[in-house]
């Protein structure tokens, strides 16, 4: 209420141009010298050692922050002037941080000193509340000055901002300058009207001649050219310079008509919460540009983390994502409580909606926790890194050592980290404050959606159960399931995963390889048999074929001999005497090299002893001699067609 009365009062301004506000101004001045210089003699005599002791490790603290953030954040801090043409989100993560991290330096300097001189007992009670206005204002027109900077850039054009050419980028900054050194004296002046009791009308003379000089400063930076000759063409500047325009006028036409707390509070809003908006903004954007393939492993602390933790490509840009999310985070934190404390919202307000927040809110009939959330995020994540990690251990420590094949290690650590994925859900849904009783409601939808539109994914994932618990193939196994054949890669809870010998992935649903035949070569062990066709002249010795068969099978390393190759001779084809090469394999996966080699030597051995391979002949003399023996066909008669019809 106080804060509408102030806004809605009108004020007679005629008093500022009284004789008694020069008067009361000439008093204000006095005092104000005089308690500073008091407090100064204080300081001189009894404080010096605490005053350099305070001032030297507030000077170590602002160190820490910019050397420190230089050295993380060098590559976003700092402007290459040999880069000709940087991209956008570079010049907006450069503006960004070469603006946060000397202002958040120079305020922990400004704050760390206030701290310490409260701790020594350097400030009276009379200078207290002065210097803390004074360091305010300090901080705010450094910040203004550094932002201003960043973004126009006068002295670097190719990390330009703004499409502004260097005259007026310089004009613009010392304007922007000067709104805030207005504005920061605004507020200095009025606790000094505070602490020392000035009159009414000094207060509303000094915030009338801000408010006006901060509108024309205003409407001075829309007038500005950001070409010296022309405008340069750009969607964006004549409608930005319009809406500068009519913000300065607003202050100025506030303050005319007598509102003077109103005229205040829009160049409050215009100076601060327009540079913290824009502060946001960039900061926003520079984290966006952390995000980019490549760009977090290029800075110190990216190129840090990997190095220490070996970290490749991919986990240094996924962890650049998370310090991206983190850096959103921040400017979140820190950028809405100060805009709110500018709209006049109290620390107060802040903390309590913040920890109404974090200890719970009520949407209807659900209330929810932040702080519930994060501790059930916390125990779901801890306890998945616990399995994960017991999972590494059993496989590595005990499973190894007991000589168990892949296939079964990867059945057994595939069911504990099913299992270990439903305790941390439990935990977490339980360390969040969410009553398992109430998830009864949630199993019978569940159900029903089961019933009409989940049936498949639950079959697939009942089989996937079955084919981990029964086992008829494994992981490295070579399975033959339909049209597809290959090597067993993966076996989830949803489908298997099997790549075939040409290299492409077969995804198959679980339910089919358990309701339809699978064959697998390697289910036992991987002895299998292969045979081998073999075709022959009919003018070939069979009993010379078979020989070189079973000579050629018994020299190759792989084929056992026990049981022995045998030669089977399955009949009379057409053309051709029709045999079998059947040889036992101690790796039935080696079977397409031994065929390789069965059938190069014997091409080789069938050449040396001259045995013919059957394929199609004709015989040209049988061939005429059927046709002079064949009788005179008939003449053929013609008959005469009729014309077909065109269709067009």
């Amino acid at each position: 209420d106080l804060f509408a009365a102030d806004l809605t009062k009108r004020q007679d301004i005629s008093s500022v141009f009284s004789p008694d506000t020069l008067t009361a101004a000439e008093t204000e001045v006095s005092t104000l010298n005089r308690i500073i210089r008091s407090w100064f003699t204080f300081v001189s005599r009894f404080k010096v050692q605490s005053m350099l002791g305070a001032a030297f490790f507030a000077l170590l603290a602002a160190a820490i922050i910019l050397i420190g953030g230089r050295r993380l954040f060098g590559d976003f801090y700092k402007a290459d002037p040999n880069e000709p043409e940087p991209s956008y989100l570079s010049r907006l993560s450069v503006a960004f941080w070469s603006t946060l991290l000397p202002a958040a330096s120079f305020a922990v300097f400004l704050g760390v000193t206030y701290l310490l001189f409260e701790y020594f007992n350097v400030l009276r009670t009379d200078i207290r509340e002065l210097m803390y206005s004074a360091f305010s204002m300090a901080a705010i027109v450094f910040f203004i000055h550094r932002l201003a900077k960043a973004v126009l850039s006068p002295s670097l054009p190719n990390w330009r901002l703004a499409h502004v050419e260097a005259k007026p980028a310089r004009l613009l900054v010392n304007l922007l300058t000067a709104t805030a050194v207005v504005t920061g004296l605004d507020g200095f002046m009025t606790v000094v009207a505070e602490t020392l009791g000035s009159p009414l009308s000094l207060t509303i003379a000094k915030s009338f001649a801000a408010s006006v000089l901060v509108g024309l400063f205003v409407v001075m930076i829309s007038l500005v050219r950001p070409s010296g000759k022309s405008v340069i063409k750009s969607p964006f500047d004549r409608p930005t310079r319009t809406i500068l325009f009519l913000l300065g006028l607003l202050p100025l036409a506030a303050a005319l008509f007598g509102y003077i707390g109103l005229a205040r509070f829009m160049t409050q809003q215009i100076v601060i919460t327009g540079a913290l908006a824009i502060t946001m903004y960039l900061g926003f954007k520079s984290a966006q540009s952390l995000q980019a393939e490549g760009a977090f492993a290029t800075s110190r602390i990216g190129g840090f983390l990997a190095r220490t933790f070996e970290l490749g490509e991919v986990a240094t840009d996924r962890v650049g994502v998370l310090v991206s999310l983190l850096i959103n985070l921040l400017v979140l934190a820190i950028g809405i409580p100060l805009i709110l404390l500018q709209w006049r919202f109290q620390w107060e307000d802040i903390r309590s909606f913040v920890v109404k927040a974090f200890n719970g809110f009520t949407v209807g009939s659900v209330t929810i926790s932040l702080v519930g959330v994060f501790t059930g995020i916390a125990a779901f994540i801890v306890v998945l890194l616990l399995t994960r990690w017991f999972q590494r251990w059993l496989d590595a420590s005990i499973l190894s050592r007991g000589k168990i094949d892949s296939g079964v290690r990867h059945s057994i650590r595939t069911a504990f980290g099913y299992a270990g994925m439903a305790i941390a859900g439990l935990i977490g849904i339980s360390a969040a404050g969410i009553n398992l009783s109430s998830l009864a409601l949630v199993a019978g939808a569940l159900s029903l959606g089961i019933g009409f539109g989940l049936q498949n994914i639950v079959s697939n994932f009942v089989s996937g159960l079955i084919l981990l618990a029964e086992r008829p193939f494994k992981v490295g196994d070579w399975i033959v399931a339909g049209n597809a054949e290959g090597i067993v890669k993966k076996i989830s809870v949803r489908a298997t995963e099997i790549e075939t010998f040409q290299k492409q992935t077969v995804i198959l649903p679980n339910s089919e390889l358990i309701n339809a035949a699978v064959g697998n070569w390697t289910h036992r062990n991987r002895l299998g048999r292969v045979d081998m066709p073999v075709s022959v002249a009919y003018n070939s010795d069979p009993v010379a074929v078979q020989e070189i068969l079973l000579e050629i099978a018994r020299a190759n390393p792989y084929v056992l001999k026990t049981p022995e190759p045998f030669v089977l001779f399955k009949g009379f084809g057409i053309a051709s005497l029709d045999f079998d090469l059947r040889v036992h394999l101690a790796d039935i996966t080696q079977s397409p090299l031994v065929q390789n080699d069965v059938r190069f030597t014997l091409m080789r051995r069938f050449k040396e002893e001259g045995i013919e391979t059957p394929y199609p002949k004709t015989d040209a003399g049988v061939a005429q001699a059927h046709a002079q023996d064949a009788p005179p066909s008939p003449p053929a008669t013609r008959k005469k067609s009729k014309p077909k019809p065109v269709k067009s």
